[in-house]
């Protein structure tokens, strides 16, 4: 079993807020010079090493081992996940094209059941006008298959991943996501591995206070409830509403351990 640094399990708050939109981003506290150096070495690649990225880039390995993104792994995937031998290199050349919206994985998926994790990981600063990833906050609860999602482009409540340098993006494998065209004359890198849930969830993996799940399943109109219940990311039908609502609760119940809502 690895050894967590508590100190930066993710909360109760920070997983409430992961279950609605399918997302979190991490900042770690990376070594002087490791952006700049894995950059250097990403500039330089002629071909894309794809599973092989991270032995052509050693250091990428003490990215993915940094304690605030194993905690942060730990917390969502419980300290027995499992690194995927996929790994891949997502190059943005300079002036090239938007990446149309599309799910990873296949379309058969249970969507309360948070399994496998994307993280991304970016050693420069994005900027709006560098391609960055596009994600649709709260869409892993929705199966779409990508041939449907081809005829969208912008889409009311994206939320562009400009991020700083350094910067671990986690998401749920199945959110839909995409990029904005890179119209600037600069590389804009990523380096991407899914992590794998290897048990099922008997208890929180975080940072956890019981009285969480009182306000979870009572009629509170403030604090965790209103979270989970009736925050709206991107704007819905109130019937898909009323969906997202139960998939949420569902979700937070069997992430605690527990098989379905008291």
């Amino acid at each position: 079993m690895r050894t967590i640094d508590e100190q930066y399990r993710l909360n109760d708050d920070q997983i409430l807020d992961f279950i609605v939109n399918g997302y979190h981003l991490v900042e770690p506290e990376l070594p002087e010079g490791i952006n700049e150096s894995i950059c250097d070495e990403l500039d330089k690649l002629v071909e894309n090493p794809l599973d092989e990225i991270f032995d052509v880039v050693p250091r990428l390995k003490e990215v993915f081992a940094h304690p605030m993104v194993v905690a942060a792994f730990a917390s969502l995937l419980g300290d027995d996940y499992q690194e995927s031998t996929h790994r891949h290199w997502h190059l943005k050349p300079p002036h090239s094209s938007y990446m149309h919206w599309h799910q990873d994985g296949i379309n058969t998926r249970n969507v309360t059941e948070i399994r496998t994790l994307l993280a991304m990981y970016y050693p420069h600063e994005v900027t709006l006008d560098m391609g960055p990833t596009l994600v649709v906050p709260g869409t892993h609860f929705r199966n779409a298959p990508t041939d449907r999602m081809a005829n969208h482009f912008n889409i009311k409540g994206q939320v562009p991943l400009a991020v700083k340098a350094g910067t671990m993006a986690i998401t749920v494998y199945s959110l839909w996501h995409g990029t904005f065209a890179n119209t600037t004359d600069k590389k804009r890198h990523m380096v991407k591995m899914p992590i794998n849930r290897t048990s099922d969830p008997v208890a929180p993996s975080w940072q956890h206070d019981d009285s969480a799940n009182e306000k979870v399943s009572g009629g509170s109109k403030g604090g965790l409830n209103a979270t989970l219940l009736r925050a709206q990311p991107v704007p819905v039908a109130q019937t898909d509403h009323y969906k997202e609502r139960r998939l949420r609760r569902m979700t937070w119940d069997w992430m605690c351990g527990r098989s379905a809502p008291s």
